[in-house]
């Protein structure tokens, strides 16, 4: 999560549309790296036969484990996939990312982003976002404390470090304009693999961040920041981060595959909202290698916001979808409009 994933989005589109064509005249998909046993399957509604086999199947991560993961370890740890009769397998993705999996096959669920579903859709491939994680978006700028930002205009004279994505120039561009800033005056440098604090440190005024990682780790770092969310300056940029994912063909082929999926996950979410600690301990348990302070810390900040004021854990609005997609037309990072409709479902999400 220390890196920014909207950063992947417009090269991301390419891949899938490769992997999904190779799928398509019989290829296989990228292969995952390392994952973590687990569950079982059998699309039923309620009362799962255990006398049956279970079903086995692949969720791809985004990226390393981590508390937006948290439902998906607490579904598997508390058994909540196996009493749906499924034996889920918790991938993390070798190179790439989880979209190229789904597109070609290779897993039947991932982890992914509004941003690189839209401009995945764009080019035909068709992945469909089937659960917000998190309701509202929590990715925004960083800087010191000393560093004096306090708002998008203060960027101006300031050095960002980034990766040079256009989707990323143009956040900044637009959160700068509307708080009456001027872009042409902030220089930017590409920051590589360094992360936040390594970048802060040299000639780097501030960087992309999702507070509830980096963030967090700042302050148990006694390392103050300003934080500045881009939803608080753009309502265009309160997009889905991240999403739960799978493939048009297994909506037409499965659904009850991706309902005994979804009640699952939703428990597994609703735990972890109503239990972070004891969530937060679930997630240590499948990842010991995690800074366990850090995922306490992080898992009580983050808990509160899987739903937010939705209705219920991973529902999504059309406006959101819409009006990240109309953002993209009008900056020209997108050559057409996609159908937000089939784009993400509701469909799958348990009644309650």
């Amino acid at each position: 999560m220390q890196r920014t994933r909207f950063t992947r989005g417009l090269m991301l589109a390419l891949v899938i549309m490769m992997t999904f064509a190779l799928a398509a005249c019989g290829g296989k998909g990228q292969e995952a790296g390392q994952g973590s046993q687990t569950e079982g399957n059998t699309a039923q509604e309620q009362g799962t036969d255990k006398s049956k086999e279970k079903r086995d199947i692949k969720l791809v991560l985004d990226w390393t484990p981590n508390t937006n993961h948290t439902g998906l370890y607490v579904a598997k740890e508390k058994g909540f996939y196996e009493e749906e009769g499924l034996n889920v397998e918790i991938l993390q993705p070798s190179t790439g990312a989880s979209d190229a999996m789904i597109a070609s096959g290779e897993a039947q669920f991932g982890v992914s982003v509004q941003e690189s579903i839209t401009m995945a859709r764009q080019q035909n491939v068709p992945i469909v976002s089937i659960g917000a994680i998190i309701q509202h978006n929590t990715s925004g700028f960083a800087a010191p404390k000393g560093k004096n930002i306090k708002s998008p205009k203060d960027f101006e004279g300031k050095m960002y470090g980034g990766w040079g994505s256009p989707v990323e120039e143009m956040i900044i561009r637009t959160i700068m304009e509307k708080d009456g800033g001027d872009y042409s005056k902030l220089k930017s440098v590409n920051m590589g693999n360094a992360d936040y604090f390594t970048a802060v440190k040299k000639d780097i005024d501030f960087a992309w961040i999702f507070y509830a990682w980096t963030g967090i780790e700042a302050e148990l770092r006694g390392e103050p920041i300003d934080m500045l969310y881009v939803n608080q300056y753009a309502k265009e940029l309160d997009y889905y981060t991240p999403v739960l994912s799978t493939s048009e063909k297994l909506i037409k082929e499965d659904p009850e595959l991706i309902k005994a999926f979804m009640r699952a996950t939703s428990k597994g979410y609703q735990y972890a909202i109503d239990n972070p600690e004891d969530a937060a301990n679930l997630l240590l348990k499948a990842v010991p290698d995690l800074n366990k302070d850090l995922v306490i810390a992080s898992q009580k900040w983050l808990s509160p916001k899987y739903k937010d004021d939705a209705p219920r854990w991973g529902e999504q609005k059309r406006d959101v979808w819409a009006n990240y997609m109309n953002w993209l037309v009008e900056n020209k990072l997108m050559d057409k409009s996609i159908d937000v409709d089939k784009a993400f479902t509701n469909d799958f999400l348990p009644a309650s």
